[in-house]
């Protein structure tokens, strides 16, 4: 297994670096294998909404495509794939951010009943609890 930082993500998502996205295009469609698969943590993921968001701009449904995108991609290994799937159509829903979508799944898989919050809109999803 090979891990993937969020600069090789964003560049295969973005492909506005033509040599670079022309070599994270070549790593994830071709150099990582089943048996040799890519690793994205969650910490890449998040950060590369967050790219997304802030530096490229991209709305919410589009974050949501493009997170899509990475998790359909069959060599790429994602850390809590299924929180991420998760956060993902709550983001594509509008139901919240998507790290706060991801935060109170993470609190769920973990055994929490609930997670406690101060955020408004986090409070907007199930699982959370304004105080």
């Amino acid at each position: 297994m090979i891990g993937l930082d969020t600069n090789i993500l964003v560049c295969y998502l973005t492909q506005d670096d033509p040599v670079q996205s022309a070599k994270a295009a070549e790593i994830l469609e071709r150099r990582l294998t089943p048996k040799n698969p890519g690793f994205v943590s969650l910490v890449a993921i998040v950060e590369t909404v967050w790219v997304l968001d802030r530096a490229y701009g991209l709305t919410a449904p589009e974050i949501a495509i493009a997170v899509e995108r990475l998790l359909q991609v069959e060599v790429l290994t994602i850390e809590n794939e299924q929180q991420v799937f998760t956060a993902m159509v709550a983001l594509k829903q509008g139901r919240g951010s998507f790290a706060d979508a991801l935060i109170v799944e993470l609190g769920a898989r973990a055994g929490c009943t609930r997670t406690l919050t101060f955020d408004q809109n986090a409070g907007r999803l199930p699982g959370f609890e304004l105080v």
